[in-house]
């Protein structure tokens, strides 16, 4: 069986991505991996063929925002009435530009070419990477969606209409039926009882991830020796701290850094709490921020592992990375910035898995940090959340259903 996947978004769309991934090449098929530059260090080393030669995810949101501002102008100066601010958007309205916005029309050309010459039998794509679905129906195969967070926030029904619109810049037939997306099924790794929905969608296909994807990962040396007699918390923020920091490297001047305001928070916050601290900034200037002597500052951690001994985590909101605290059984404190991630964080405190912090300032992020480590209600539901999904079947366990979308596979 030849699969074809494609992956957009951040690091942890890839690592989403990677155990179904390595267990369809480990059962003896052939990958071909295609996604940006950034997330191709992610797929070294496995037994997949990897092409990274998509836009990079940030690329393609400067592209959006670029486009809107210049349609903006040209109204103004055909009407010559005042531009127009940028439209409001909800969450959903970003999910939808960025599944469907013309962006997704180079990415399916250059997924196109690669697919003639790859001649797959099936295509396993991450949720937030539509574009390949065009690609899937032109050449009539079978498509499955992954367990990234992007699903459940894309509303199906109001995605035909960008969709078509791609279809019709391309030269491809209009289709009409919302469900086509998952037509072949969708994965997830997440109990359908902690399921992060934001409308009605085809049932999932649900496995367990495992608890750890990089096999080459260890504790650093100063990570394992730090003290064991007070809680332990782990601040890692994903992607975002970088993207905010491009922001303000390459964004309109501002007064306000979100980037710094950010770091600074957290710093100050996780230096008044009584508790030992380990801060990732992903490797990222730290000038200017002071950190308590029980805050150690690291560039990158091995986030699954370090979650296995930790009593606390605090989050952008990723699903990746609610989804490895979920099965670490650590509780989680949530930070959102942008994209779905408030949607998530909303979630996961409506679910009792964690709080959310509600600004970004030292006295919320200490607070609710507190508020976290002493709730027994928090920390049994998160070990009920644990126990549920290590009761989900391996991940092995989906190859007979994608194997059965391939006649003589």
């Amino acid at each position: 069986m030849r699969v074809l996947t494609s992956i957009t978004g951040s690091q942890g769309h890839a690592r989403d991505m990677l155990p179904l991934v390595r267990a369809i090449a480990e059962a003896g098929h052939e990958v071909l991996v295609v996604l940006p530059p950034s997330l191709a260090p992610v797929y070294a080393g496995e037994a997949v063929r990897v092409e990274a030669v998509l836009p990079e995810m940030s690329d393609s949101i400067m592209a959006v925002i670029a486009a809107g501002a210049q349609t903006r102008a040209r109204e103004a100066a055909e009407s010559g009435l005042p531009e127009r601010p940028p439209p409001a958007m909800t969450v959903f309205d970003e999910m939808l530009v960025m599944a469907g916005g013309p962006h997704i029309t180079p990415t399916y050309q250059l997924i196109m070419a690669l697919a003639k010459d790859f001649r797959p039998d099936i295509v396993v794509r991450d949720s937030a990477e539509v574009a390949i679905t065009l690609v899937a129906e032109e050449l009539g195969l079978p498509h499955v969606a992954g367990p990234s967070g992007t699903t459940p926030l894309i509303d199906i029904e109001r995605l035909v209409g960008p969709l078509n619109e791609r279809r019709e810049e391309l030269g491809l037939t209009p289709r009409s039926d919302p469900g086509a997306l998952y037509r072949y099924g969708r994965f997830d790794s997440v109990p359908e009882r902690y399921a992060f929905s934001a409308f009605d969608l085809p049932p999932a296909i649900r496995y367990r991830q495992p608890a750890i994807v990089a096999r080459d990962e260890v504790l650093s040396r100063e990570i394992a020796d730090l003290p064991t007699d007070k809680p332990l918390v782990v601040a890692a923020m994903g992607t975002v701290l970088k993207a905010l920091w491009q922001f303000a490297q390459y964004g309109p001047p501002s007064d306000v850094d979100p980037f710094k305001v950010l770091l600074q928070s957290l710093a100050a916050g996780l230096s008044e709490l009584d508790c030992y601290a380990v801060l990732a900034t992903g490797g990222l200037p730290t000038d200017g921020v002071e950190f308590g002597a029980n805050v150690l500052v690291v560039n990158q951690m091995a986030q699954p592992l370090l979650l296995q001994c930790a009593d606390l985590f605090i989050t952008h909101g990723g699903y990746n990375s609610i989804r490895e605290a979920m099965i670490a059984g650590t509780p989680m404190a949530v930070l959102p910035q942008f994209g779905d991630q408030p949607f998530n964080a909303d979630q996961l405190e409506k679910l009792g898995l964690g709080k959310v912090i509600p600004a970004t300032t030292a006295a919320a992020v200490h607070d609710t940090c507190q508020a976290v480590l002493s709730s027994s209600a928090i920390e049994q539901e998160i070990r009920r959340a644990r126990q549920e999904m290590l009761a989900l079947p391996p991940v092995e366990s989906v190859l007979p259903y994608l194997e059965s979308l391939v006649p003589n596979s």
